[in-house]
């Protein structure tokens, strides 16, 4: 493969990566208003799913467009628009998911097309991203004088993390298996 084609695919990555965290973002805003425990913090985060989901699909590239997308969001909506603070909340939340993945990767084995990808490594995946995520955003938000940035918030927000991974990926598994049933009527 070409690096020019290689570097295309990149930012098609990056690119379908920071739309789709976007959307995901506001519709779980939107969706969980309710469930808000503070500024960053919800007891379901969906998003984190859509993380996790996006790394294992286009690593860094997946990272980097999750992080664009983070620093946007933050930005320009309810976080205090100071630049070095979007900047790091942006890229602890494209980068702790893919920091995670090289944890796990290098403990576990997961096959590239994700054949071997057990409920238990899923668990163990969600499990070091959640703790991952959830430390490093307090730690930045505690850093930053940010009012979240707590062992409560840590907890409620590692909670959400689980909770919205398990939520996405058990949507994600339901649409195959959907399909592979619409399918298999199909061929009969």
């Amino acid at each position: 493969m070409t690096s020019a084609k290689k570097l295309s695919l990149f930012t098609v990555g990056a690119f379908i990566s920071a739309a789709l965290y976007a959307i995901l973002f506001f519709l779980n805003d939107w969706f969980t208003e309710a469930l808000k425990y503070d500024l960053g913090v919800s007891w379901v985060y969906l998003p984190a799913g859509l993380r996790l989901f996006l790394i294992l699909i286009f690593g860094l590239s997946g990272a980097i467009g999750i992080a664009f997308a983070s620093f946007a969001i933050s930005y320009f909506g309810a976080f205090p628009s100071d630049l070095v603070t979007c900047m790091g909340i942006g890229l602890i939340s494209g980068f702790a998911p893919l920091l995670a993945m090289r944890i796990i990767l290098s403990n576990i084995h997961i096959s590239n097309d994700l054949s071997n990808l057990s409920k238990q490594k899923i668990m163990l995946c969600i499990a070091v991203y959640a703790l991952m995520s959830a430390g490093l955003h307090q730690l930045w938000f505690k850093l930053r004088g940010l009012e979240s940035g707590s062992l409560n918030h840590f907890l409620v927000m590692f909670i959400g993390d689980v909770l919205g991974s398990i939520a996405l990926i058990a949507l994600i598994k339901y649409g195959i298996d959907l399909t592979k049933r619409r399918r298999l009527k199909l061929d009969n």
